[in-house]
């Protein structure tokens, strides 16, 4: 959870430490998953994020149906492209 700053002066302030809140958000598998991916293998990053994408909004079922991969792979597609999106939109 982000840190809120301390108010000042009898005043509330809501804003966020977003310094905080970004590191924070660095402290999960899947920022590991999307930095290691990232770091492994650049060449693959914007495939693995298109390909991500299809199955997501085909489904995975469907997509691996019409493409002839197994459930399983597409589920690790999905998910390492998920991890790819969000360890690039943390880090940007």
């Amino acid at each position: 959870m982000p840190k809120r700053k301390q108010p000042s002066g009898g005043k509330q302030n809501y804003g966020v430490d977003y310094a905080s809140f970004a590191e924070s958000m660095m402290d999960t598998s899947l920022y590991g998953v999307g930095a290691y991916f990232c770091d492994q293998h650049p060449d693959l990053v914007e495939d693995v994020i298109h390909e991500s994408d299809a199955i997501e909004s085909v489904g995975l079922q469907a997509y691996s149906a019409s493409n002839n991969l197994s459930f399983d792979e597409c589920l690790q597609t999905l998910l390492t492209g998920l991890a790819v999106r969000y360890y690039k939109a943390i880090v940007g």
